[in-house]
């Protein structure tokens, strides 16, 4: 059976369309060597009698949806879960920790009685466990208990709260002397670490009660567009912001969001379509390009360079095409790379910001009153797009990517340039031609594209017409689905 139709079923079956048994007895009837139109068109053929013109046309929509998804899961070689082989689905329980082995983790309880030597494999262990486990994060803290952040959620690993003395003992094991130096000074410390194969970006900082330490562990490849989540027309706008050679593409969202992986994945799909060099600034290096394409020249800030004001400064000089900054955080940062997106590169950067309308303003604010209308003027000009993204739960498990795109029309930039943010939304909700999508609008695709569940779904969903569509379309799910077991009844 061809990976598209696997895709394809898959889809069917979230979004209970039909059942498996259904979907084979359908292959059984036009034979497994089908093509993935041939298949749809039969589906249709099938469950459209009987349904008004109105119904069939919705129908139709969503099997044209399913086919779209299904085509570019196959074209990233991905196999759904419940055509997955043994082995498989062993590796996709082993990254969702359903079949980890908790019991097996190591204690925390006897940390004031072991040495400096005894400690550090412990903590390499812990930490090399966090990807068996589906995790993101560890959590290493003075008076509180260890824990782990899992799809969102937080998991006690141990009741053992943890004593101050032994949280920074923990928390020192692995530092170089020049880094225990620096925290002991600073008391905060950004790093990457890297355990064999295994990438983390850890935060360790003080608070009122001693030493903390935060672990996230690092994507260990580069993943395509498609496989964080975004959907296959979604997917060809990026690749269309991504093909400019000057402005300013921005990805947002919250703290955890996956902003770093997304952008480590367009400089990837950069590296592979384009021959340019690409300069990175990051804090720290946490996803490794290698250089395909492209020459890839990343940048750790405080190992390879003073600050981000500096390093985009210094990148001018050194003949980029692309650059990439990992965060837009202060005036001069934000000022440097609206004039050089404006001065023939093309800069993607991000921001800690909720929404595109927030983007802006976050963005254009940080300047003197005096400057703004200059500097809306250049960013109206010089904006590509903005991604604001989170993640949510996934309908075959883990968490996928949701969210809004607003893409920078002659509308937008009027918008932008005139002060009016708050008319961004009714713009992105009139302009999917243009690429645009709400965050909204983009959670009930992800829908109707068999990527999230309908619990999911209902809970991210805000906007009152987009919420109403959802329900009319679980409706007409339901309806359609007891159609064909009363139709699937009579046959038998």
């Amino acid at each position: 059976m061809n990976l598209d139709i696997q895709w394809f079923i898959s889809g069917l079956v979230e979004n209970n369309i039909l059942t498996v048994e259904q979907c084979q007895e359908i292959i059984s009837r036009i034979g497994e060597e089908c093509d993935l139109p041939t298949f749809a068109q039969e589906i249709l053929n099938t469950m459209a009698q009987g349904l008004e013109e109105e119904e069939a046309m919705q129908l139709l929509e969503k099997l044209q949806t399913l086919m779209e998804m299904s085509a570019g899961q196959a074209a990233a070689g991905n196999i759904p879960q419940m055509f997955a082989p043994p082995e498989e689905e062993m590796e996709m329980e082993m990254e969702s920790g359903e079949s980890a082995d908790w019991d097996n983790l190591p204690s925390l309880e006897n940390v004031a009685n072991m040495s400096d030597e005894e400690i550090a494999p412990l903590m390499i262990t812990l930490l090399k466990s966090l990807r068996a486990l589906g995790a993101s994060d560890l959590h290493i803290s003075a008076a509180a208990v260890p824990f782990i952040r899992c799809n969102l959620k937080i998991v006690k690993i141990s009741e053992h709260i943890i004593p101050p003395e032994d949280a920074l003992r923990l928390n020192h094991v692995l530092l170089t002397k020049e880094q225990k130096d620096f925290f002991d000074q600073e008391m905060d410390l950004n790093f990457a670490l890297e355990i064999d194969h295994d990438r983390f970006r850890v935060s360790l900082m003080m608070h009122k009660d001693g030493a903390s330490g935060t672990y996230r562990l690092v994507p260990n490849k580069l993943k395509t567009l498609a496989e964080l989540g975004f959907l296959p027309q979604d997917v060809a706008t990026v690749e269309r912001l991504l093909d400019y050679h000057n402005g300013l593409i921005l990805v947002t969202g919250p703290l955890g969001s996956g902003k770093t992986t997304t952008l480590a994945t367009m400089v990837n799909t950069i590296n592979r379509k384009r021959h340019d060099h690409v300069i990175t600034v990051e804090d720290p290096i946490e996803i490794l390009i290698p250089s395909v394409n492209c020459n890839i020249t990343q940048r750790e800030v405080g190992k390879h360079t003073n600050n981000y004001r500096s390093a985009l400064k210094g990148a001018l000089r050194e003949d980029p095409d692309i650059i990439v900054i990992g965060e837009l955080h202060d005036l001069d940062t934000i000022e440097n790379a609206i004039t050089a997106s404006e001065t023939g590169h093309l800069v993607i950067g991000t921001l800690h910001t909720c929404d595109a309308a927030n983007t802006l303003n976050r963005l254009l604010d940080v300047f003197p009153t005096t400057q703004q209308p200059q500097i809306r003027a250049m960013t109206s000009v010089s904006l590509r797009g903005i991604i604001c993204q989170r993640l949510i739960p996934a309908a075959a498990g883990g968490l996928t990517v949701a969210y809004e795109m607003l893409i920078n029309t002659m509308a937008v930039g009027n918008i932008i340039s005139e002060g009016k943010t708050h008319q961004l939304k009714a713009v992105m909700q009139t302009g999917t031609t243009q690429g645009m999508t709400t965050f909204d609008g983009n959670v009930f695709n992800k829908f109707n594209a068999g990527q999230i569940t309908a619990e999911v779904a209902e809970s991210n969903i805000r906007d009152k017409v987009i919420l109403k569509q959802f329900k009319d379309a679980i409706a007409t799910s339901e309806a359609k689905k007891y159609a064909a077991e009363q139709a699937a009844a009579k046959k038998k």
